[in-house]
């Protein structure tokens, strides 16, 4: 029966390839032909398994997952109900934040050597656009009610950064806190929404990072929504960002407030750290969309306190969650390395994809679950073709191999079509009922996978 296999994903290959490259009349004729002809084979390989048919294991799914459709496994019942339309974040934001690295010690002079190291590494042409001056900006007190900058770090003001980081074809973003005083005791926004507000666009700000200290004992369900509008009232779009630290479940409020909010307390550069705000993080994962996502905090890629294998887990499981994507270190100083993994074009398009769906854990095996298996559906890109991005994701001491069936995955009755490894850049060879990978520890391995349904004009919500 595996030669019928055989010969009927060829012939889906062939169908698909004039599916995509031929025009007339008698290409389309031979498609069909060869879509009938690898159905009648499919059924021929499966006529025969009958006499050796098992249950399918189902490693702790509901057992609703054997007639569920493929999308139903990613169960979106939140997705875009709630999504905050001021045009903005319609594809999780990218670009670089000076706090993981630079902390209180940020200034002009690292601002623009930012904004050149960006566009000279090829990291803004990637996407990374966003330039994003943390805490510590603002002089500790306010001038005749204005927030100002602190004059020796920032002797030209703000508007001047930003007109030499909007010359780069940049973005500038700032930062301010929704109570009296920001985390680093510098002035806060609180009851001076629509002064600060306008004083930001007036200096041509792009994005505003909104934090969580000195709250004063009010709730933030109360703090956040006065900066939403006075932003809007600016008349100038400028992206905002909840830094709640999901204290009171933002993912339940926020997203009718701000285009992003924080799902996790502040990210540290380690691998504790890492794995236990990415496990945090996922529990929300129904709630985010195009125009608001969940925000794990930013990246570490590049600090120097994980491993190699270690960042390039947190850079595909950021990338799959739709988390934004901030990079935290000195991009005017990268390794090689760093700047392999910040710069990976096909797991970034994951992370970008218009369908705007949120990846999310969906199999856990080994001790304490350390093999974990992360998955999200992307748009298709022809006609009935469906993808989905996949990370074996190894969490383990040791190396293992990690493997999930296609039924795990969602794919029933149809064929596989191919796999592809985003970071050894090359497709791999499948197996009929499963498909896994040797994982190193602490290391992942991740994919787009590519099906066609052999019946076409099969419903699906991954059509964007």
């Amino acid at each position: 029966m595996k030669i019928f296999s055989f010969i009927s994903l060829v012939v889906a290959l062939f169908e698909h390839c004039l599916a995509l490259f031929g025009n007339s009349s008698q290409h389309r004729l031979m498609a069909m032909r060869a879509r009938i002809i690898s159905v009648f084979l499919l059924i021929l390989s499966l006529s025969g398994a009958s006499e050796m048919t098992v249950e399918l294991p189902l490693h702790g799914f509901d057992s609703s997952i054997s007639t569920s459709k493929f999308h139903q496994i990613f169960n979106n019942s939140k997705y875009g109900i709630l999504q905050f339309d001021n045009g903005l974040g319609k594809t999780p934001p990218m670009g670089w934040n000076s706090w993981n690295h630079f902390g209180c010690y940020v200034d002009a002079t690292v601002i623009k050597e930012t904004a050149d190291a960006l566009v000279s590494s090829g990291l803004a042409e990637l996407g990374y656009v966003y330039v994003n001056i943390d805490d510590c900006w603002a002089y500790k007190e306010r001038v005749l009610g204005l927030m100002i900058p602190d004059a020796n770090s920032f002797p030209q003001g703000i508007k001047a950064l930003a007109d030499y980081v909007h010359g780069k074809g940049l973005k500038l973003g700032i930062y301010s806190d929704a109570g009296e005083l920001t985390c680093q005791r510098r002035p806060g926004s609180y009851g001076q929404e629509f002064r600060d507000a306008m004083m930001f666009a007036d200096w041509g700000v792009d994005y505003l990072k909104y934090d969580n200290c000195y709250d004063m004992g009010i709730e933030p369900q109360k703090r956040y929504p006065p900066m939403r509008d006075a932003l809007n009232s600016t008349g100038r779009s400028i992206f905002y960002s909840i830094c709640e630290w999901g204290v009171d479940d933002p993912a339940l409020w926020a997203p009718k407030i701000g285009n992003s909010w924080r799902t996790t307390i502040d990210i540290s550069d380690s691998w504790d750290s890492m794995t236990s705000i990415a496990d945090i993080n996922d529990k929300w994962a129904a709630y985010a969309g195009p125009g608001g996502w969940n925000d794990p905090d930013m990246l570490e890629v590049g600090n120097g306190g994980m491993t190699y294998n270690e960042y390039r887990s947190h850079f595909s499981i950021w990338a799959l969650m739709k988390a934004p994507l901030l990079i935290g270190c000195d991009v005017r100083n990268m390794s090689p390395q760093t700047l392999e993994i910040l710069s990976n074009k096909q797991v970034i398009e994951v992370n970008q994809d218009r369908l705007g769906i949120q990846g999310r854990k969906i199999k856990v095996s080994g001790k304490d679950g350390c093999l974990q298996v992360w998955a999200g559906p992307l748009s298709g890109q022809y006609g009935s073709e469906m993808r989905l991005a996949v990370v074996l994701w190894n969490r383990c001491s040791y190396a293992s191999m990690i493997s999930i069936t296609w039924l795990e995955l969602g794919f029933i009755l149809d064929y596989i079509f191919s796999v592809r490894d985003l970071w050894e850049h090359k497709f791999v060879l499948i197996g009929r009922d499963s498909f896994g990978a040797e994982v190193d520890s602490h290391d992942c391995k991740m994919y787009i996978i590519t099906y066609i349904p052999l019946f076409g004009g099969q419903e699906s919500n991954m059509k964007a």
